[in-house]
């Protein structure tokens, strides 16, 4: 595992909250002026853009796939180790990419998962991209949001699954604390360490 420590600015470009359309437009830019690296969340509702912008460069012959590193994030409510690869494959036909070269847990702790028609629409994608953010925090009554009973080790054996069938290269975790990820470091018949913790 390696560890990168630096005082230099990282170069940013906030895609999370730009106006749809300029995503694309945003991406395509970064390419033609080097950027290689796209980090990606299924949270921020901007796969789709972010994969138009790649598709647009790969096809005009300025960059190739395996020149990128495109990583993205499971989202919260899909930490039942069922949903995971559902999940990883929603965001790669989003990106329209075969494979991601990095896929973190975006948080240690889950929600609720969404209703089982939410997650059947999602293959086609139609549902998640006319309502944005439906499903994302389930919240009760008291506009809590509902937790999960699912441990993240047990989501971590099905990330690691996808290492396994291809889907992706790497996998890794984000906003874990020292605690969580010493938890998941010793956990017995761990297969894959996590590349990264994303903070």
């Amino acid at each position: 595992m390696q560890v990168i420590f630096s005082t230099a600015p990282w170069p940013n470009l906030p895609l999370a909250q730009a106006s749809p359309g300029k995503v694309t437009e945003a991406v395509k830019e970064a390419i033609d002026t080097g950027y290689r690296h796209f980090d990606c969340a299924y949270f921020y509702h901007n796969e789709r853009e972010v994969g138009a912008g790649i598709r647009c460069k790969i096809k005009e012959g300025a960059v190739r796939r395996e020149d990128l590193f495109i990583a993205t994030k499971l989202w919260c409510t899909c930490h039942k180790k069922s949903l995971v690869e559902t999940a990883c494959r929603r965001s790669l036909k989003a990106l329209k990419l075969n494979y991601l070269d990095l896929y973190l847990i975006h948080w240690p702790m889950g929600f609720k998962p969404p209703h089982p028609e939410w997650i059947m629409s999602c293959s086609e994608l139609s549902f998640c991209l006319s309502h944005p953010r439906v499903q994302d925090l389930p919240l009760d009554e008291s506009n809590m949001v509902i937790p999960s009973d699912t441990d993240f080790l047990d989501t971590w054996e099905a990330m690691e699954d996808l290492v396994i069938t291809g889907l992706v290269k790497n996998i890794g975790v984000s906003n874990f604390n020292h605690e969580q990820l010493e938890r998941l470091l010793n956990k017995p018949g761990l297969r894959f360490k996590p590349l990264t913790n994303q903070v």
